[in-house]
């Protein structure tokens, strides 16, 4: 892999994020399950977005946030993902190029606008998303770049794109493009309410097509329908390649063959909001993976990665994780 133009090229959502501090009371009076992403509707964004304190503007969307945390670290990074031709739009292409993400995907020529994610972000640091897709789930086979993908050594997909079913499809013909390559397909079950709604279709996805899967703890349990964290893990292990589990402060476990790695969080001094932090996650391990890095140096990557990202408001690294990196190893 080592021929390869790009590290990640990633496949996603292109949201841009509004973030805001409440309290669980706002979270209980307007129907959201605290911690957990919803789908939305333009209506109910606009009257939400009325609702909600001062909030913060900034790109986001899972899979972009990702590529972000590559190109952060010194990777080269790709995104391919729909965004309307409006401000906002052009604020999500600005943000991603300037941090030296290739982004070339055209804008959207019809009426939906681009994808916006309400954020609300209560004292503990949890945040619970409201998501417009807009533009985002207009994606389809037409943009899927095959040259990038045979460019990259990982193709990166997130699991809050299998709702619109054209993004459904794009994606597998994404991974179908990416095994005939010799690009590893990754993929990140996203949210627990992804799960939910799209259990059949992950595990179809996983069996088939993936070689690398991301999760938290509580995506992973809902994937097999079961409290068993242990009986989770085995399920995932003989199902994929690789798997990267998430488990808040007790670290991530990762699993390879018969192999299991065991990844201490990164120390905080105090989560501010944890948006992003699986994102980032999976930045740091695939950068590291992609790299040659072992899977304990590329864990412990995507634990300094995701620990920065918490320790502040915002989804995307503010400072260089390569110069972190740098200043821990």
């Amino acid at each position: 892999m080592n021929n390869k133009t790009f590290d990640v090229v990633g496949i996603g959502s292109a949201i841009v994020d509004v973030i805001a501090r409440c309290d669980d009371g706002f979270i209980a009076a307007n129907g959201m399950d605290k911690g957990f992403m919803r789908l939305i509707d333009a209506g109910e964004a606009e009257a939400l977005y009325a609702k909600m304190g001062p909030g913060v503007e900034t790109s986001g969307g899972s899979v972009s946030n990702t590529c972000a945390g590559v190109a952060s670290f010194g990777g080269r990074a790709a995104f391919i993902g729909k965004v309307a031709g409006d401000q906002l739009g052009g604020i999500f292409a600005h943000d991603i190029r300037s941090i030296g993400v290739h982004f070339a995907t055209a804008a959207s020529g019809d009426a939906s606008p681009t994808g916006r994610c309400l954020i609300l972000v209560t004292p503990e640091g949890e945040r619970t998303m409201n998501t417009f897709l807009g533009a985002a789930a207009e994606l389809t086979v037409q943009e899927i770049d095959p040259t990038i993908i045979a460019q990259s050594k990982v193709l990166y997909l997130e699991g809050y794109s299998f709702d619109p079913p054209l993004a459904r499809a794009a994606f597998y013909e994404a991974a179908r493009i990416a095994m005939d390559a010799g690009t590893m397909v990754a993929v990140s079950l996203s949210d627990p309410f992804c799960v939910e709604r799209h259990r059949d279709a992950f595990l179809d996805f996983i069996g088939k097509h993936a070689d690398i899967v991301f999760a938290n703890e509580r995506e992973l349990l809902s994937l097999y329908e079961t409290e068993d964290f242990e009986d989770a893990c085995a399920r995932i292990r003989a199902s994929v390649k690789l798997a990267a589990v998430t488990r808040s402060a007790k670290g991530s476990r990762i699993l390879h063959g018969d192999e299991t790695v065991e990844v201490a969080a990164a120390p905080v001094a105090a989560v501010v909001d944890t948006t992003g932090a699986g994102d980032l996650y999976a930045a740091g391990f695939l950068f590291g993976y992609a790299n040659g890095r072992d899977l304990a140096a590329s864990g412990r990557l995507a634990s300094l990665a995701a620990a920065e990202v918490i320790s502040h408001i915002g989804p995307r690294p503010q400072m260089s994780l390569k110069l972190l990196a740098e200043e821990k190893a």
